[in-house]
């Protein structure tokens, strides 16, 4: 099964989990990520949790560098169906100080959208 599925909104990359956030998949994912973003000038960046369990420190790096990749050009970066525990993971990460939640990554589009 592909571990993360990619969808581009105009230009924002809708990066979607289907497992883990961990150091197993995070090289691939930040490198994947990295080429849509040059190739396609994504300006913003939502990852879908919705069907991980578990994320680790690997993954904070990947998410921070996603937003620092992108925060120079007015970008965001947004995240969406996060379970406890990752929630908890990002409260005390302190990743909630640059990174908004919301509950769907519908709803993410619909803000970043119209922000």
């Amino acid at each position: 099964m592909e571990e993360t599925k990619y969808e581009i909104v105009r230009r924002v990359l809708i990066i979607r989990l289907q497992k883990d956030l961990d150091h197993h998949c995070a090289v691939n994912i930040r490198e994947k990520a990295d080429k849509i973003i040059d190739r396609y000038y994504i300006k913003h960046i939502i990852f879908d949790f919705s069907k991980a369990k578990f994320m680790d420190s690997a993954g904070i790096g990947v998410i921070m560098g996603r937003y620092k990749k992108i925060k120079y050009s007015g970008g965001k970066v947004v995240v969406s169906g996060l379970n406890k525990s990752i929630d908890r993971i990002f409260n005390i990460s302190g990743l909630y100080k640059v990174i908004d939640k919301y509950d769907t990554a519908d709803i993410c589009l619909q803000k970043i959208e119209s922000a």
